[in-house]
């Protein structure tokens, strides 16, 4: 069981909050001699492989990482360029991890823009008034929970479909919010959240979420 992420969405539909808890396993890391045995290009700012599957690397997976250390976009995480890195012979052997393109900060945002309107727009579709919108979409990998308070701030967990108790944890988290966010004196309403306690008390529920499945009184 796992719980992927979450985001906070304010009522305009910006993104004041997002969490990644779980490292795929879908990632490989191999070590590789001169001349690497898979054709890469560059997409969207992304190193993609464009040719060549194996050993758990395939088609459309980017780089991660060169040599234990992230790769951010098309630029290692000293600089450089990856593929004039990659192709210097002087830097083989050399380790890379592949694995699904991570999103980025402003795919992030755009997502999240994105799933405000669908809810908005689930909600007009009811035939019936006072339609709560968008509660949960399901896949064959995932399923996506959303809470909505009165004040319009909506709290999504995107979780393993056999993830018990998410409903619990919305409303916790819910509680997180309000505790540890709308509490701060320095906090502003529909602004990015920045608040170590929030951070701190929202990593917790989520380890008990995923080995409890759910939350009991006074939790």
């Amino acid at each position: 069981m796992a719980i992927f992420s979450v985001y906070v969405v304010n009522k305009a539909g910006g993104l004041i909050y997002q969490l990644d808890s779980y490292a795929p396993r879908a990632e490989a890391e191999k070590t590789f001699s001169y001349p690497l045995d898979l054709l890469l290009k560059l997409h969207d700012e992304r190193v993609l492989v464009a040719f060549g599957q194996r050993d758990g690397i395939r088609v459309g997976h980017a780089v991660l990482a060169i040599n234990g250390m992230d790769v951010n976009g098309k630029y290692t995480g000293d600089g450089k360029e990856v593929l004039e890195y990659l192709g210097n012979p002087a830097n083989y052997p050399v380790s890379i991890r592949f694995g699904r393109p991570r999103l980025t900060s402003n795919e992030k945002l755009m997502l999240a823009s994105m799933f405000h309107s669908l809810f908005a727009i689930g909600s007009q579709l009811s035939p019936e008034q006072g339609s709560s919108g968008i509660e949960m979409l399901e896949t064959d990998t995932f399923k996506l929970h959303c809470f909505q308070t009165l004040t319009g701030i909506k709290f999504v967990v995107l979780a393993d479909p056999r993830q018990a108790g998410i409903d619990s944890l919305l409303r916790k988290i819910y509680e997180i919010y309000s505790d540890y966010a709308l509490k701060n004196p320095f906090y502003s309403l529909e602004m990015p959240i920045r608040c170590e306690l929030f951070d701190q008390n929202l990593k917790l529920a989520l380890e008990v979420a995923e080995k409890a499945g759910t939350f009991g009184p006074g939790s």
